[in-house]
């Protein structure tokens, strides 16, 4: 029971604390569409089960204990952001726009974002394989194991798309439309910001 409610105090402060994910979220909520948003919500959930079974089948303290292995990750991580960023930081003015008006962005596409944001995240890397590491049990059955990376995955695609849900709400939405390439510029920087810390942090971890 201890393990238990360790999980899922770790994993909810880790979900809500602000990082790529959460900027991509929102800046595809309130820009493009709240479906949009719970899409990325889910490639986000998907990305996390990526690191919960390289961290199950053990590659994950390979990856943290692999030096040139982690900072490829990281590079690669930083570079994605920043490649995100820029798209959004040249986005142009235009005025209000519609729920049928807004930029399109196919269901694939809003879930590749998500994922990718979040499988190439170096923090959720730390994050997942410290968790199985000082807090799982060697002894927890692999079940209860699989069920703690569920629950994490579940954890992520709520909180998410519960932000989404927020901020693609009427009035909210239809009065930051007019200022959307302001938002997208915003975020960008977030991005681009992130990333950059991420390349220059290379040598810690």
């Amino acid at each position: 029971m201890t393990e238990l409610l360790a999980v899922i105090t770790i994993t909810v402060l880790a979900v809500i604390s602000p990082g790529p994910d959460f900027a991509i979220v929102t800046r595809n909520s309130l820009v493009l569409s709240r479906g949009a948003g719970v899409l990325t919500a889910l490639g986000i959930g998907l990305g996390v089960l990526i690191h919960v079974s390289y961290t199950i089948l053990g590659v994950g303290v390979l990856i943290q204990q692999s030096l040139w292995l982690f900072q490829a990750a990281k590079l690669i991580a930083a570079l994605y952001l920043i490649y995100l960023g820029i798209g959004m930081l040249r986005a142009r003015p235009g005025g209000p726009l519609s729920e049928q008006e807004s930029p399109a962005l196919s269901k694939l596409a809003a879930l590749r974002t998500g994922f990718l944001t979040n499988v190439l995240n170096p923090k959720t890397t730390i994050f997942i394989v410290s968790l199985f590491m000082q807090v799982v049990r060697p002894d927890t059955p692999l079940a209860t194991q699989i069920g703690y990376g569920v629950f994490i995955s579940l954890a992520h695609i709520g909180w998410f798309s519960l932000v989404a849900v927020c901020l693609s709400t009427g009035v909210v939405r239809e009065r930051l439309l007019s200022v959307r390439h302001w938002i997208d510029r915003v975020f960008g920087g977030l991005l681009v910001s992130f990333g950059v810390l991420l390349a220059v942090a290379r040598g810690a971890r």
